[in-house]
């Protein structure tokens, strides 16, 4: 019957539009994301902020508007008071009179068992009464918490045309860095043969490559087949009640389950990346302050949707004894003051103040952060509100740092506004 479907709609000009308009999108954004330690210890990890003016969550869902796909669920449980808010703020466009909305799914502990979501399979059980009253012929499903940009439209046209029961949407990596991840073996045809979970054990064919194909957390499954899974998977007691862990790995023998490498028009892999430690974290966000960065934020074909905050120019002034203030292949958002400061290789984000004689250098300063004078701060994250008082130095004697902030295994330092109060 798919099939069927598919030989129905290639026959028209506009059998994308036709496709998205029949796909629900379920953003799953409730997780914690605990190796990201301080910095999801008030704010789910899809809330994170990030490229200056961005939240994780704006990524999958510009990816689904952008790829017209525009009926959305998000699904929330951990602290997500400023996910819900930043999504009222920034997503409130979407006009349900039209057939396209955004609705915020949290955990309310849906079934007999009165418990909190399990995993993300159990996320999307715990909602099916909710998610089966939208009519739609397919779903997918993304995780709230990576950057990248997709067109998904191609991976929903593919799924269609081959009468495929589940697509997992993938990206080609080096062998070395897919051992978080683990890896996907595939036939000539992209039908899946093998999952391997990490730390990943390459079959005979993997190992002879320089590069595997490994899940990015994207699926697309025809409805009634998802349907099913989600009660035979609620059944098991012993399942994890996930997708990547137990969905997936239960239906590559029994159902026609293929691999979606998602790549650029002249066929290299696109960048992905699952900020999910404060290594990665500060690396994806540093990665934009290079010349040309690997992830494109002026591509005006494909924006990223957030929500704006109202905020003055940016200013950066001459301090005092004739230093001047500059930022030198930095990122800076609106309502900044850099008086007689200087950043290098950093992104700072909005409504922060950094004060004369100061240097800030391969660092992300978050929101509404105040750096006193004569202050030096190296490859270290910000967070939010903080508060650092004059002549402070942070990520040169990462001795005396791990006293003070957390110090990451790559030499990365954190430092909050708690932790400052309590020196």
């Amino acid at each position: 019957m798919v099939v069927d479907r598919w030989q129905h709609y290639q026959g028209k000009p506009n059998d994308a539009v036709e496709l998205t308009r029949k796909t629900l999108a379920l953003v799953l954004a409730s997780g914690e994301g605990a190796s990201l330690g301080e910095l999801t210890a008030w704010r789910a990890k899809a809330s994170l902020h990030f490229g200056g003016n961005y939240r994780l969550v704006d990524f999958a869902l510009s990816n689904c508007v952008n790829s017209g796909i525009r009926r959305i669920g998000v699904l929330t449980q951990y602290k997500s008071h400023s996910l819900i808010r930043h999504l009222q703020r920034a997503w409130g466009f979407m006009r349900a009179g039209s057939g396209e909305f955004i609705e915020i799914l949290p955990a309310q502990q849906r079934t007999i068992q009165k418990r909190w979501y399990q995993g993300t399979a159990d996320a999307l059980f715990q909602n099916l009464d909710i998610i089966q009253r939208h009519h739609h012929d397919y779903v997918l499903v993304v995780n709230g918490g990576h950057v990248y940009t997709m067109n998904y439209a191609k991976m929903l046209r593919m799924h269609v045309r081959s009468g495929a029961d589940a697509t997992v949407g993938c990206i080609d990596m080096p062998v070395g860095q897919a051992s978080s991840s683990g890896v996907l073996s595939v036939d000539g045809n992209m039908r899946i043969t093998r999952f391997t979970k990490p730390p990943p054990v390459l079959d005979g064919v993997s190992a002879q490559l320089d590069r595997v194909l490994v899940p990015t957390g994207v699926y697309i499954f025809s409805r009634d087949f998802l349907y099913g899974l989600l009660y035979e998977d609620a059944a098991k007691s012993r399942s994890s009640h996930d997708f990547i862990n137990d969905i997936i790995p239960s239906i590559i023998h029994c159902a026609k389950v293929l691999a979606f490498p998602f790549r650029s028009d002249d066929g290299e892999p696109i960048y992905w990346r699952d900020v999910g430690t404060v290594d990665a974290y500060w690396q994806t966000n540093v990665d934009l302050c290079s010349t040309i960065p690997p992830l494109n934020l002026y591509d005006y074909d494909w924006p990223i949707w957030t929500y704006q905050h109202h905020c003055p120019p940016t200013k950066i002034l001459a301090g005092d004894n004739g230093r001047r203030g500059g930022a030198i292949d930095s990122l800076t958002s609106g309502g900044c003051v850099l008086s007689g400061a200087l950043t290098e290789r950093s992104l700072v984000f909005f409504s922060t103040m950094i004060g004369s004689h100061s240097e800030v250098k391969d660092s992300v300063v978050l929101p509404r952060v105040s750096i006193g004078k004569n202050c030096r701060i190296t490859k270290a994250i910000i967070d939010k509100g903080a508060i650092v008082p004059d002549g402070m130095v942070i990520g040169e004697d990462l001795g005396l740092d791990r006293q003070r902030f957390r110090v990451t295994t790559d030499s990365v330092v954190l430092v909050t506004r708690g932790m400052l109060e309590a020196i």
